[in-house]
Order: C-alpha cells, then sequence, then structure tokens
C-alpha cells in the first residue's frame, strides 16, 4: 500500500505557489487584475467589510483598473448592472471612465445609469474627485442632460426622489433644454422655482392638489413623497394599489399596521404582486431581498402573502441548474460571515448578511438537486442535517443560524477525503478569508485537499463563489476550477455552464469580455 503521508507530500510539491496572502493574513492567491476587478465590482458596494474599508474598496478598485484597458472596464460595467444588479460600482467605472475613455462611457452610459439613482450615483462620484475630476465636463453633462431629456414628465418626476445629489442639484449642473412649455415648468418646479400651476404636468398638479387638501385619492407618485403627509388606511390602500414590486416587498409590515390587508381583495392583489414571474424579472429581484422579507414580516401580514414570498424565492432562482453526478455544497459560516453583505453603512446596516447569502446560495442548489450534500464550515466542517423537500426559506434559516470562529476553507474538503468521497461537483460559498488552515505545502490548503481530492475524482470540478470584495482567491484558477463573484441569480447561470464543461480556465472573464457594446 502506497504511504499516504509521502503521497500528500508530494501533492503539495506540485501544486501552484500561493502568492500572496489574505486579509486575514492566510495563504492565498492573487488572481489577475482582469478577475480581481470584476471580483470587486460585483461584491463591492463601496461600505466597509468585516475586513476592508470602504476606502480600501475603493482605492483598491481604481488601482486595479489602471492595469485594465477601458473596453474591459466598459463591458464589465454593463455585466455590473444588467447581470450582478449592483448600483454604486458600475456607477464608478462609469465615472473613472469619463476621465480615460469618453466614447467608451457615451456607450455604455445609457445601459449602466438606467434609473434616477444610477444617475445620481455617477453625478455623486464625479463630484467627490475619487476619479480625478469634480465638474462633469462637457461630455458627461451632455450625457446627464440627454437622459433627462429622454424621460417622460411623469418619469422624471418620480425620479425626482432622492439627495445628496437630488435630481434637482442635477438640473441646475446640466441645464437641460426643455422641450415645450410643460416640460419648462416642470424643471422650474423641481428646482423651485415659482411657476404657474396650470402649466406643470398632469401628475405633478394632482400630487400638489393632494397635498393642499389631503383629501381624495392618493396621487400615482413614489410613496416617499406622500408618507410624510397624515395617512389613513384608505390612502394607505391606495399606495398599495400602485405599488411597485419592491416598494411592496419592503412595506408589508407597514401595509399591515395600517389596516391595508384588512381590505377586499387587498391580500391577494398583493400576493398576485409579489409571485408574479414578469414582476419578479422586471424588478431584478435578488433572493436574498426576499429572504429579509420573509424574515422581517410582522404577525398581521397574512400567509397568503407569507407564502407569495416564498413563490417569489422559487421564481428568482429558477436559474439554479440540475447537474448530473454528485453535488457538494460548502458554505462558510465562520465569524467574518456575519458581516452585513452590502457593508457597514452609517446608520443603515443591511440586514442580510454574507452568511445569509451563503446559506440562500447552498439551500437553492439543494432544491434543485435534491442529492446534494452540504457540508457547511468555519475551523470545521459543521454537521447539519437538512431535507431537500423543505423550501429554500427554511433551509437557509437552518444553514445561517449555525457557525461563528474561524475561517478554514479546506475543513470540507478535508473531511471529503478523510472518508474518500466521490464527487463531480463542489461548490464553496465565501469569503475567501481563510487562515485557520495553515500549511506547510506550497499552495494553499484548500489547493492541497482539491488536489487529493482529484487524484480520486479525475473529473471532478470546483467553482468558488466568492461574496465580499478582497480580491484574494483560495483556489488557483484552472481548467477544473472556476472562481466568480456576486450574489445574483447569473452566478447559477455560470455555475451551470461550467459544471457541464461549456466554460473553461478564465472563463468568468471571457464571459464579461464577450458582452457586446
Amino acid at each position: 500500500m502506497a504511504n499516504p503521508a509521502l503521497f500528500k507530500s508530494l501533492v503539495g510539491k506540485l501544486l501552484p505557489a500561493a502568492t500572496t496572502v489574505n486579509e486575514a493574513g492566510g495563504k492565498a492567491y492573487e488572481p489577475t487584475p482582469e478577475q480581481a476587478l470584476a471580483q470587486y465590482v460585483v461584491t463591492g458596494c463601496l461600505n466597509g467589510t468585516f475586513y476592508a474599508s470602504a476606502e480600501d474598496q475603493l482605492a483598491n478598485i481604481l488601482d486595479l483598473a489602471k492595469g485594465v484597458d477601458s473596453e474591459l472596464i466598459s463591458k464589465l460595467a454593463v455585466y455590473a448592472r444588467e447581470k450582478a444588479w449592483m448600483k454604486d460600482a458600475p456607477a464608478l467605472l462609469c465615472a473613472l471612465l469619463s476621465v480615460r475613455n469618453p466614447a467608451a462611457l457615451a456607450r455604455v452610459f445609457p445601459r449602466v445609469i438606467d434609473n434616477g439613482k444610477m444617475l445620481r450615483n455617477f453625478v455623486q462620484i464625479i463630484r467627490s474627485g475619487a476619479v480625478g475630476r469634480k465638474s462633469l465636463g462637457s461630455l458627461p453633462k451632455r450625457l446627464v442632460a440627454e437622459w433627462i431629456a429622454s424621460k417622460d414628465d411623469a418619469a422624471l418626476f418620480r425620479a425626482s426622489v432622492g439627495q445628496s445629489p437630488s435630481l434637482a442639484d442635477v438640473i441646475k449642473m446640466v441645464h437641460p433644454k426643455p422641450k415645450d412649455e410643460a416640460r419648462k415648468a416642470l424643471y422650474g418646479y423641481l428646482i423651485g422655482k415659482e411657476v404657474v400651476n396650470g402649466d406643470l404636468p398632469q401628475v405633478v398638479q394632482a400630487f400638489e392638489a393632494y397635498k393642499a387638501k389631503q383629501t381624495g385619492e392618493v396621487p400615482d407618485v413614489p410613496f416617499e413623497m406622500v408618507t410624510a403627509l397624515p395617512l389613513g388606511k384608505e390612502e394607505w390602500t391606495t399606495i398599495a394599489k400602485n405599488a411597485s414590486w419592491q416598494m411592496t416587498r419592503m412595506n408589508l409590515s407597514t401595509f399591515a399596521r395600517h389596516g391595508v390587508f384588512e381590505g377586499e381583495g387587498m391580500a391577494e392583489l398583493v400576493a398576485k404582486r409579489l409571485s408574479s414571474a414578469k414582476e419578479v424579472a422586471k424588478a431584478r429581484a435578488l433572493p436574498y431581498q426576499l429572504l429579509v422579507a420573509y424574515r422581517s414580516v410582522s404577525e398581521n401580514v397574512p400567509s397568503i402573502v407569507k407564502d407569495a414570498l416564498q413563490d417569489a424565492m422559487e421564481l428568482a432562482i429558477v436559474n439554479v441548474p440540475q447537474i448530473d453526478g454528485k453535488v457538494f455544497i460548502c458554505p462558510d459560516v465562520s465569524g467574518s460571515m456575519r458581516s452585513p453583505v452590502t457593508g457597514y453603512r452609517r446608520g443603515s446596516n443591511s440586514a442580510v448578511r454574507c452568511i445569509d447569502v451563503a446559506a440562500l446560495t447552498a439551500a437553492a442548489i439543494m432544491r434543485a438537486n435534491p442529492n446534494a450534500e452540504v457540508i457547511p464550515f468555519e475551523r470545521k466542517a459543521v454537521n447539519v442535517k437538512l431535507n431537500p423537500r423543505d423550501s429554500v426559506m427554511t433551509n437557509a434559516e437552518k444553514l445561517s443560524a449555525i457557525g461563528g470562529g474561524g475561517t478554514n476553507c479546506s475543513a470540507p474538503l478535508e473531511l471529503l477525503n478523510s472518508t474518500r468521497a466521490k464527487g463531480d461537483l463542489v461548490i464553496f460559498v465565501s469569503d475567501n478569508q481563510s487562515w485557520a488552515d495553515a500549511t506547510q505545502n506550497r499552495g494553499t490548503a484548500l489547493m492541497n485537499e482539491w488536489s487529493l481530492f482529484k487524484s480520486r475524482n479525475p473529473k471532478a470540478r470546483l467553482v468558488c463563489i466568492d461574496v465580499q470584495p478582497y480580491g484574494k482567491v483560495q483556489a488557483a484558477e484552472g481548467a477544473d476550477v472556476l472562481n466568480i463573484g456576486g450574489f445574483s441569480d447569473e452566478v447559477f447561470r455560470l455555475l451551470g455552464e461550467f459544471a457541464t464543461g461549456g466554460l473553461g480556465a478564465g472563463s468568468w472573464v471571457s464571459r464579461i469580455e464577450a458582452i457586446d457594446i
């Protein structure tokens, strides 16, 4: 019988050498600038994380971008907005293009800056001086003015919600030319000028009339515009009837508190909206948003509405692939994974933690692949029993309730190797800040254990899904190893293609490079 200790030692000598250390001080691999930038952009919300400040993230993105050409930056901005559904980082890349390659900015601006929030993000980033300029300049000013002019009166009025900068501030900066008297009056109204009420668009007139009387039908405007007014059950019911999918998701308990669901048919109306495939797709619903909505609804929210959130979850994870062969899913449940997935924000941290995203990803994959095994880990693998027939919500709750302690990304593979397990695909969901698995070999402990697993399972593949913006990885990229980042359903698409051999080494960046702009 071969000496297992000797064999393990030989495998370790053949591993690719670790090239850096991560923020936790453990061995790691440094990906290419393109891969690292992509990972930062699709997981970074420019807020502080467990190991890095918002300033660190910004500096790292700008530094990595120096080694990446403008064409890829343009495509990455589009990918991050259209596929990963990010907000801050795509706007930052557009601001960077305004300095590096204005022509490239002009091509991608309409696709990335696709709503009022993104427009204000873009302007705010430029004015901050972060990308080397504090004024918009001629081309960005023209693009912003064209964006404003392209919206109809009602859409522009609805986009006026928000501050720092406000839409009024933006209008004052770019001086868009009104196409008619109604638009001229609307611009004046938005920036605080005295205007003739009769010249304003009908939606603005209706809003002003309601503000003055506070009676009658609530106008169809963003609810933030009217919630500061004293509203009763009837008014809240009207707001609920007109609400968008996202606004509905975020205000279920508010609706219950104001008696909305007491109205005939209102619970059914809200449930139908939440579980509509069309509305879920239009809202770009992230699975973790549904998880937090499900957790936070009050007892007064009807069961039909709570059930609709579970139905919506099934729609939001429709791209989870069914994978041939044996699958192992390894969610990181260590202490650092308890930080907010979108980072620490002053006064408004997200209720969703990295561990919730990891747990939800694992539960979703198991739902589509009932024979898959879930192996949570911290310093060691954690034993947990899950029923694949339970809902995604239920299993995600079970997984996110465990864990704490240090991070040892090699622990699940070490367990599988100790039992000589057979498998075809191993999936990690982590922040990749492994430090509790010190190894004497050239590479990381995870790569050492992966090499042993591959010796028994030569066709096996490894996918490492990153949920935090640190730019370091535990597994060296190769034909059998895929590193991807993010928490939208695009991750599931890439996972499915890689599992069936449709993607190879460097495939994530290749997918971004293939975007047509």
